[in-house]
């Protein structure tokens, strides 16, 4: 068994470290804050929009520096890193803004709710340590970070039943699929002897390891990890929690831990496993995986009549879409997922804002209850219809080109038959989210529903954003992938 050197931090990592830090951090000042100010929430509100805002900036600074290996060489701060946290701290901003003219979250009086703010800024530091952890120990630990935090955040409405609910469910298989994930990495250390995610490849590609003990390996942390990011057959709980969870938070979940388990995702598989493929059919496995997940997605979501069920159950479908791109753990297959991870978060966050925004006035997320919201709130429904079509996949919006990144590998390939799969599912899409088109422009409003819906100014602004990225991205889409290829070239991923 080989000898891990150690590597002990210094301060200088936190150069290196800032987004981090400044969430961090937002975290702790956003609680003191709270209980200085007598638990107005205006503070922790500002604070960790103030922090939040910092690591943004930061990211952004920090792309296309050199990699660097900080925290006692256990994360690594290099291209790959860099993009998820561009991606993160996006995220993270959107969702404060949202929030904040959010009645689910903040009630009719405003109180008491500032460590819904805090929780944010924390959860999204996890997702950056997750996107960078290149040690075993540090994978799990950060996981658990993000997970611990979801479970309270998914509950958040503690009167609430049916939030209480989804944080129950929410625990329950997020501990047995922690704990499957666990046995996997156990038997992970036990055949390369190293945590260190480069000592693992190294270990693996100089003495290898039974096929059964890899495949089992394999399945196990795939498994795992697969839970995080909603791939059937682990998808279970993502119905329920998306649904009984505050609108604002399910927005959230759809979207951020999402794209930290793909983040985990790529870092171990490309890390670690790429010598280890020609021991495992992996290809047929995850085409297997992408075809049943995408096609499960789908087809239930057409009988939904609740539209936060409804897009749940769509999220499902995308990760059948994003597995595609781990076909043959290549490089052009890592930059279509990294393509479609930001343009999906984009366009769904942006559909669960609509979703926001409707449920304040109308408190309802029933589809019958979208009837006439195309000129109810005429620009807050002109920006839905671009997040739909845009979900769907066509064009022009830049759905449709992260799916032709997508369904290029997977040709480029030889698997004609996982992207035909790919574009019927579409076509099955397309059904579903028109439908709630057809509800707000071509369905008449119920005798004594409201005659206008207000939408928050934050809210026309987040739509606003989100809705102009999409279709700029869809004639201008190069600084993107240009981003996504710098990324990869940055890290230290194996695949061509």
């Amino acid at each position: 068994m080989t000898t891990q050197a150690l590597f002990t931090p210094a301060w200088s990592d936190l150069g290196h470290f800032l987004p981090e830090t400044a969430l961090i951090v937002a975290f702790l000042a956003a609680l003191l804050g709270d209980l200085l100010s007598r638990r107005r929430p205006a503070v922790p509100f500002a604070i960790a929009l103030v922090g939040m805002a910092l690591a943004f900036g930061w990211s952004l600074a920090a792309l296309g520096e050199p990699e660097q290996s900080v925290l006692g060489n256990l994360v690594a701060v290099d291209g790959m890193a860099g993009f998820f946290r561009v991606l993160f701290s996006l995220v993270g901003l959107l969702t404060l803004l949202l929030s904040w003219p959010s009645e689910e979250i903040m009630g009719p009086t405003r109180e008491n709710k500032g460590e819904y703010y805090a929780l944010v800024s924390l959860v999204t530091a996890a997702m950056m340590v997750m996107a960078e952890a290149r040690d075993l120990l540090m994978l799990y630990l950060s996981l658990e970070t993000v997970s611990i935090t979801s479970y309270v955040m998914a509950g958040y409405l503690r009167s609430t039943l049916r939030s209480t609910e989804a944080s129950v469910k929410y625990l329950i298989f997020g501990a047995v699929s922690s704990g499957i994930m666990l046995y996997g990495l156990s038997l992970m250390y036990g055949l390369a002897g190293t945590l260190s995610l480069d000592g693992i490849r190294a270990a693996m590609a100089a003495r290898g390891a039974p096929e059964l003990s890899l495949l089992v390996v394999t399945v196990l942390v795939l498994a795992g990890m697969g839970y995080k990011i909603s791939m059937v057959p682990f998808h279970f709980w993502t119905p329920d929690v998306y649904e009984g969870a505050p609108t604002p938070i399910t927005a959230f979940f759809s979207v951020g831990p999402k794209a930290a388990g793909f983040a985990l995702l790529v870092r171990f598989f490309y890390t670690c496993l790429t010598p280890v493929v020609e021991h495992v059919d992996w290809p047929a496995l995850i085409a297997i995986l992408s075809a049943v997940t995408m096609t499960y997605g789908n087809v239930v979501a057409v009988r939904q009549t609740n539209v936060k069920r409804m897009l749940a159950y769509s999220s499902i479908a995308h990760v059948g879409y994003l597995l595609m791109g781990f076909l043959m753990l290549t490089g052009p297959g890592l930059q279509a997922i990294l393509f479609y991870l930001f343009v999906y978060a984009l366009m769904n966050l942006g559909a669960f804002i609509f979703v926001v925004a409707v449920n304040n006035t109308l408190g309802s997320e029933e589809l019958v209850d979208y009837a006439g919201l195309g000129y109810k709130a005429p620009w807050a429904a002109a920006a839905m219809v671009v997040f739909l079509v845009s979900l769907t996949g066509l064009p022009p919006t830049a759905g449709f080109v992260g799916k032709f990144y997508l369904f290029a590998e997977v040709v480029r390939r030889g698997y004609y038959w996982l992207a035909i799969v790919g574009v019927l599912n579409s076509v099955i899409s397309l059904y579903y989210y028109f439908l709630i088109a057809k509800a707000m422009y071509f369905t008449p409003a119920a005798e004594g529903s409201p005659e206008t819906v207000p939408v928050p100014w934050l809210h026309h602004l987040t739509l606003g954003f989100t809705a102009a990225s999409i279709l700029v991205l869809a004639v201008y889409w190069s600084p993107l992938k240009d981003m996504a290829d710098a990324a990869i070239a940055a890290s230290r991923l194996v695949g061509g």
